[in-house]
């Protein structure tokens, strides 16, 4: 890349105003040619040629105490491949043909008693179907149009009012966090990222969900979320007021159980990729029609439980379960909708995270099969395990399936980022559409939800299991 020679040759020579504006242009002919990629993964993998670039221009933020700088550095180059949607499949008969029968061959790997030759040839099959797909939305030419133009303070001061953002940036493995506040921007330095302290964070979790019946549960929630906020916010937590909190997490640490925290577990809280993502989300206006969709996927152990009682607050939705939750029905119902609430199992695919997938009638519906959509549901709950986890790819980018609905249109996306309860889930869920029905948007009603959990450590520990993220 000659932009990066360019900046690396005036950072070496100390002239920071050179090399800033080499990281500029680099990354201008970067993003012009990553958005000529049709597929959202070759974009995705493809930021990772411009981490260095954008680098270069945080740690020459950063020398000169510059807050504001180092937040436009850090969003310039954040989140750009989920920015846009990948150019549209709709029409694309034979990757639907492919994606049906890759549903078809996965259904015949579930089953339990099988001959290993034809478990074997069934194996084989369903990779040469992935490869298909993969080679085929590869393909795809992309929009040639780079991005929504350079990230803008003053609009994102002006849209937050009285929500307070929280950008965590990690240059040269150190970990900082910009809180901006009204019009006021501060930075905090926190240190290195503990690895150690999110994982151990999502494994309780997962050990109340499974093993509910433990006494010291409460004890046990109440250390794991003081530990985590001390590793990740440090002394931001202190500067957060009182208000509703957006959260700008590096890829890595967006599985976080964020609500955990002590500071953040009674307000409202939103987990977006990036500010610029944020507001984009902020400014999609909802579908005339209030149109809504309930699903319920086969193999659950609650059956669905909260969908009957769903249905009879919205009289009027789209029901499809039982056998009728096939991927044709379920895309057809989602498209446009105001609401979509899944309750499936889902399954991340930390191998391959487009494949990541939720378990309908017919077998997986997967991400590449979300950008069928015309447009992604307004509102979506995703009601099952692991659904909000995703894969740090490229630069600062997230793989999975509730990072593929921001661009196909989705305003915002309650998911899990642990496995989760399947029956404590149901009434927290009816306690969500509770507050959804009374007015509040998606974070809102999550608060709800917490609040509605009570002081069982189970319940509490099934609703941190869950972030609404977009806005």
């Amino acid at each position: 890349m000659a932009w990066l020679a360019r900046a690396l040759q005036a950072d070496a020579r100390d002239d920071a105003r050179a090399a800033v504006a080499a990281c500029a242009r680099g990354l201008d002919a970067l993003e012009e040619h990553q958005m000529r990629l049709g597929a959202t993964e070759l974009r995705a993998y493809g930021t990772a040629h411009g981490a260095e670039l954008a680098t270069l221009a945080q740690r020459d933020a950063l020398r000169r105490g510059d807050v504001r700088r180092l937040l436009f550095w850090s969003e310039r180059w954040r989140a750009t491949a989920v920015a846009a949607r990948s150019a549209p499949i709709r029409e694309d008969k034979e990757l639907a043909a492919e994606l049906e029968a890759l549903r078809s061959v996965s259904r015949l790997l579930g089953e339990t008693e099988m001959a290993a030759s034809r478990r074997n040839a069934l194996e084989r099959e369903r990779r040469r179907l992935e490869a298909a797909v993969q080679a085929r939305t590869r393909r795809r030419p992309g929009s040639h149009n780079p991005g929504e133009g350079g990230f803008n303070l003053e609009e994102l001061v002006d849209e937050l009012g009285p929500n307070t953002l929280i950008e965590l940036v990690t240059v040269d493995s150190v970990l900082h966090v910009i809180v901006v506040k009204g019009r006021r921007v501060r930075l905090h330095t926190v240190g290195t990222i503990p690895e150690r302290d999110v994982q151990m964070n999502r494994f309780v979790l997962r050990r109340l969900a499974h093993r509910p019946s433990q006494p010291e549960g409460e004890l046990m929630l109440k250390h794991a979320g003081t530990r985590l906020e001390a590793a990740l916010l440090g002394g931001a937590a202190a500067d957060l007021g009182d208000g509703p909190v957006v959260v700008i997490p590096p890829a890595q640490l967006a599985a976080v159980p964020w609500t955990l925290m002590p500071s953040l577990g009674d307000r409202v809280v939103t987990v977006a990729p990036s500010a610029a993502t944020w507001l984009r989300a902020r400014r999609i206006r909802p579908p005339s029609r209030r149109r809504v969709a309930l699903v319920v996927g086969p193999g659950l152990a609650t059956i669905g439980a909260e969908v009957a009682p769903l249905r009879s607050r919205y009289p009027d939705a789209v029901v499809h379960g039982h056998g009728s939750a096939t991927a044709d029905h379920v895309l057809r119902a989602l498209d446009g909708a105001w609401l979509a609430h899944i309750a499936a199992h889902s399954t991340f695919r930390a191998d391959n995270p487009m494949f990541s997938s939720i378990r309908l009638d017919d077998g997986p519906l997967t991400v590449h099969d979300f950008e069928r959509l015309g447009r992604a549901p307004y509102q979506m709950v995703l009601a099952g395990c692991d659904s909000g986890v995703a894969a740090p790819v490229g630069a600062d980018e997230l793989l999975g399936l509730a990072s593929s609905l921001g661009p196909l249109g989705a305003a915002g996306i309650v998911a899990s980022v642990v496995p989760v309860n399947d029956v404590a889930a149901v009434p927290l869920m009816l306690a969500l559409h509770d507050a959804l029905q009374g007015g509040a948007r998606l974070p809102e009603a999550l608060l709800a939800m917490r609040r509605a959990a009570g002081d069982d450590p189970l319940a509490r520990a099934t609703a941190h299991s869950f972030l609404a993220l977009g806005a």
